[in-house]
């Protein structure tokens, strides 16, 4: 339990680092499995705090989100367009990670992804709750493919442990930026929270829109270094997988849910945005931690074979 009192500053002198590291540890908290005799993680300073940060995140997109179409074809185009102007597309980051980037820098970078891994199996389980039957069948198939359709060494989640351990990368959350604990904390607030279960069905659905661009750069440059196929199977798979799922989460769940309830467009655009932008926010801070200013990253990626 997180006992200590957690006095919620005003967004410019709050501690991002400390925040986050308890609303890690806070998240764990609700979703590992206990028992009754355990101590009730019913922190409500925490509970407090974490809103705080989501209604922040969510105030920062929702002029943007406001002016997503209410209708269920113009909806899906205007969500399919975040794959080239959403926050954080086309960040230099990943170029250079395929191109240029040493073991060592590449480790770096791995570390902070792991630590700041929420589950996106979890998330979809959580999120599905009490959906409309077409939305909640999609969710089930996507929930099935993370679970490897029932054969364990073909889950997703253990392919990036899988990772980390064949390269020893080591995932403390001590160590990681605080922007990566961020996305991990806003992934796991949406999904709980039942009141932005909208917004977690965008957040969720851009992971799958965006992802498969920047995996696969990743998957180039753990190639580069000499990683086997087997070890980098965790970005292989996701390279081209998020691409059919992406497609299918667009017309079985965004394309239905907002045809049934246009009120949840605004709603799925905010959690579409709130995902890119911490995802962005992530992009910038590991850039600065691997000393890559602009020029720099220019001139790299110009030398790069």
């Amino acid at each position: 339990m997180c006992n200590a009192p957690l006095k919620i500053h005003p967004p410019g002198g709050m501690d991002p680092k400390e925040l986050h590291l308890r609303l890690a540890r806070f998240a764990r908290e609700r979703l590992e499995p206990g028992f009754p005799t355990d101590p009730a993680p019913a922190d409500e300073e925490l509970r407090a705090a974490e809103h705080a940060f989501v209604e922040e995140e969510r105030a920062a997109v929702a002029e943007r989100a406001a002016a997503a179409p209410r209708d269920a074809d113009g909806f899906v185009r205007w969500f399919e367009s975040l794959r080239e102007s959403g926050p954080g597309q086309g960040d230099p980051l990943f170029p250079w990670l395929a191109q240029t980037a040493s073991l060592a820098q590449m480790k770096w970078f791995l570390a902070q992804e792991v630590a700041g891994e929420a589950g996106f199996d979890d998330l979809v389980a959580l999120t599905q709750v009490k959906m409309p039957q077409q939305p909640k069948l999609e969710l089930a198939r996507n929930y099935w493919d993370e679970m490897g359709r029932g054969r364990p060494a073909a889950m997703h989640g253990p392919l990036l442990a899988d990772l980390a351990r064949a390269l020893d990368v080591r995932a403390e959350a001590e160590s990681t930026v605080w922007e990566a604990l961020a996305l991990a904390n806003l992934l796991v607030a949406l999904a709980l929270d039942r009141r932005y279960a909208y917004q977690s069905v965008g957040a969720l659905g851009a992971i799958e829109l965006t992802a498969p661009g920047r995996v696969a750069q990743v998957d180039r440059g753990l190639s580069r270094l000499g990683v086997g196929k087997a070890s980098r199977r965790y970005f292989t798979l996701h390279a081209t997988l998020d691409v059919q799922h992406s497609a299918a989460w667009n017309r079985e769940v965004l394309r239905p849910l907002v045809a049934r309830e246009p009120r949840a467009a605004q709603a799925i655009a905010e959690g579409a945005l709130m995902r890119l932008r911490a995802g962005a926010r992530c992009f910038a801070r590991y850039r600065r931690e691997l000393g890559l200013e602009p020029a720099q990253l220019l001139q790299d990626l110009a030398l790069a074979p």
